[in-house]
């Protein structure tokens, strides 16, 4: 199926949204309606509402950090009404948002049978492709939904045509995030490094963590990485340092759907009942 088709389907699916998906839309003071005090308090609740969801801990996240959340949030509202394209980044989210709706049951089954959080495996293809199964037009180029590199699918027993299968890239990715987890787990905000990594790697999101780190910010790793990106390299600069808020950003609007204004129910409730 090619990503045009994917596309397209995803604009019929937006045009035939049941009813069930909206019926507390009405009672919920949307985004775009909020005062900027109001967006910012929105955005800091929700942030940290969905690290209590993905941790089962408090995550304290710096005002400055909440800022780029918001920033990305911003950054997808401003792309609502776009015509569907073929081009990453550039079209409606409503239409990746409702392409993932169909893949949450999967996504939700196959994270949680790694022990991991379902919301982060419902909102790092958000991240990674917005739900389009991508081929590589490189030899060595990433592939697939989640965009694994074939060296790395190796490691996890998969050949680039693998990578492709959701089911068999999801698995990957979730035993990818639990062992990440498991490399960061003594640090509060374990998980968010693990997201972190999947963009950076380990070996170089521990050397960040080396570099920025003290005693006045270790509480927010994350935050402190953010803030300190002028000590770090071009790559964690120029792609990275967004990754995490982006992640954020993207499930925040997911699970608030009714908030933005989404003829669609959170993500998180799509999941399968058997």
């Amino acid at each position: 199926m090619t990503k045009r088709t994917l596309l397209i389907m995803g604009a019929i699916i937006l045009a035939l949204t049941p009813a069930r998906s909206i019926s507390a839309q009405s009672a919920v003071k949307l985004y775009r309606q909020m005062s900027p005090t109001e967006q910012a308090v929105f955005v800091q609740e929700r942030s940290r509402e969905l690290a209590r969801q993905i941790s089962g801990g408090e995550y304290e996240f710096t005002t400055a950090f909440e800022m780029e959340i918001q920033k990305h949030i911003d950054s997808y509202l401003r792309r609502i009404g776009n015509n569907p394209s073929d081009r990453q980044g550039k079209s409606d989210p409503r239409l990746a948002y409702h392409r993932g709706s169909a893949l949450a049951p999967k996504l939700i089954a196959t994270f949680k049978a790694q022990s991991v959080s379902p919301l982060i495996g419902l909102y790092l293809p958000m991240v990674e492709s917005e739900y389009v199964n991508i081929p590589s037009a490189k030899p060595a180029g990433a592939v697939g939904m989640f965009q694994f590199l074939p060296a790395t699918g190796k490691i996890y027993g998969l050949t680039t045509d693998d990578l492709l299968s959701v089911d068999k890239s999801a698995d990957a990715a979730a035993r990818y995030i639990a062992g990440s987890i498991a490399a960061f787990s003594g640090d509060p905000m374990k998980e968010a490094l693990a997201i972190l990594s999947y963009n950076r790697g380990i070996p170089s999101t521990r050397s960040d963590l080396e570099r920025v780190l003290d005693d006045s910010n270790k509480q927010c790793s994350i935050c402190a990485l953010t803030a300190a990106k002028h000590q770090l390299d071009k790559t964690f600069n120029e792609e990275s340092v967004h990754y995490v808020p982006r992640f954020f950003a993207a499930a925040i609007i997911g699970e608030n759907p009714q908030a933005f204004d989404l003829q669609l129910a959170p993500l998180s409730s799509f999941e399968r009942q058997d």
